[in-house]
């Protein structure tokens, strides 16, 4: 079953005046204009602060309806999901805020998409919703920001390539983080903050988090192991020092959700890592103990209770963020290393003209909205869907044509 066209709007922005869910907004505006070829609106619990919000977007917003909805409250959720045929949601932390909405979209076969990290909360929404879902016909795909779109649709376009040019995809990818300028958003803090406090109570879920197939399908396994950077590390390929990166720990359960969700396109026994560079020599590794030292530091405040309020003093809160020159200035570049099971190689890059969590984070987000109520077939199926495995080549064509991320192979050997 799939949802009529013929709803009131193509998509609605659900938390519209949260900091992300405001840049969203002002990208859908400037992109897609209001009342022409795109049918949306905006959503949240507060109606003074939704039409502060179109007042602050100037006049071309004035047309721009309004849903009051909140998160907790099902029946205006479910009224909200049923005039629409696309859900995109900001309401952080998901696993706080977020299952009453999904389980609105399963239960109405609504398409729905969001920024969520939370890795723990969407294992328990694909077990407790996910052949509802695929009863109802509702596409639910999580992890629609910097975590995971950049690393999950790169992996897929690096597999394409090796397959036009080797003839077979690679069984091995590494993810670097070249270089970044931003900074986390108020929401990505909290809702990491959230994962240290439930882990630090909870020795299953500690076991979970270090289970990168956690969110796959439990037919899907691999007997190799897989690498998991712990601490400093030299990477020969680019002669640089590595460290953690702290959205690999999401990252790497999307890429291996998005090769199960494809029949193991990637192979059975394919393996994936991330880490961020640091530098060369001796000042490249101690930046790397640093932010090793820095992570370790923030997790263990952040699951302590008389530590916590420490760090909740210092970091961004939801709903604050840079300023929108800020924005514009920051940027990413990923390099992503395949290697096929014979050596050959190839490297390839993804660049994003904004900062990772908020600029580049709401025109993600917002193609991946417009993907599923425009790109993806009537007849597709239900269920938890990945960027790659369900919005693939059409995200990509979105991503590079109007959301400022580039794609590019660098090298083959």
């Amino acid at each position: 079953m799939t949802k009529s066209a013929e709803t009131t709007h193509d998509l609605v922005v659900f938390g519209a005046t949260s900091f992300v869910g405001q840049i969203l907004t002002r990208y859908l505006l400037d992109t897609y204009g209001v009342g022409q070829s795109v049918k949306w609106a905006i959503a949240g619990r507060s109606e003074s602060k939704l039409n502060t919000l179109k007042s602050e977007l100037g006049n071309t917003a004035k047309d721009l309806p309004v849903i009051l909805a909140d998160a907790s409250d099902e029946a205006a959720l479910q009224a909200m999901c049923e005039q629409t045929r696309v859900i995109i949601s900001t309401v952080g932390p998901y696993a706080l805020y977020g299952e009453p909405l999904v389980q609105t979209c399963v239960r109405t076969g609504t398409d729905y998409c969001d920024l969520t990290g939370e890795v723990q909360w969407i294992r328990k929404m694909v077990e407790r919703y996910e052949e509802e879902a695929r009863s109802s016909g509702a596409r639910i795909v999580h992890c629609c920001g910097f975590d995971s779109i950049p690393s999950d649709m790169g992996v897929w376009f690096l597999q394409n390539q090796a397959e036009q040019v080797f003839g077979e995809p690679c069984l091995d990818v590494r993810m670097r983080v070249k270089t970044a300028k931003g900074e986390f958003s108020g929401g990505t803090v909290a809702s990491m903050m959230n994962v240290a406090k439930e882990a630090a109570a909870d020795p299953k879920l500690r076991k979970e988090l270090a289970n990168p197939f956690s969110i796959c399908p439990p037919e899907h396994r691999s007997e190799t192991r897989q690498p998991s950077l712990k601490g400093a590390e030299f990477d020969k390929t680019f002669n640089a020092w590595l460290a953690p990166f702290v959205m690999g720990a999401i990252n790497t359960r999307v890429v291996h959700r998005s090769n199960a969700l494809q029949d193991a396109r990637y192979g059975k026994e394919f393996t994936y890592d991330e880490a961020m560079m640091t530098g060369r020599g001796t000042k490249g590794r101690l930046a790397a103990y640093a932010i090793i030292g820095g992570l370790a530091a923030f997790f263990t405040a952040s699951a302590i209770k008389p530590t916590r309020w420490l760090v909740e003093k210092f970091v961004p809160q939801p709903g604050e963020g840079p300023s929108p020159e800020a924005q514009k200035s920051g940027f990413y570049d990923l390099r992503f290393v395949g290697r096929t099971e014979d050596g050959k190689t190839i490297i390839t890059k993804v660049t994003g003209d904004r900062d990772p969590g908020y600029g580049s984070t709401g025109k993600m987000l917002g193609e991946a909205g417009m993907c599923l109520a425009f790109d993806i077939p009537a007849d597709q199926p239900g269920g938890f869907w990945t960027p790659a495995s369900l919005l693939d080549g059409k995200l990509m064509e979105r991503l590079t044509s109007k959301a400022g991320l580039t794609f590019e192979v660098v090298e083959t050997r």
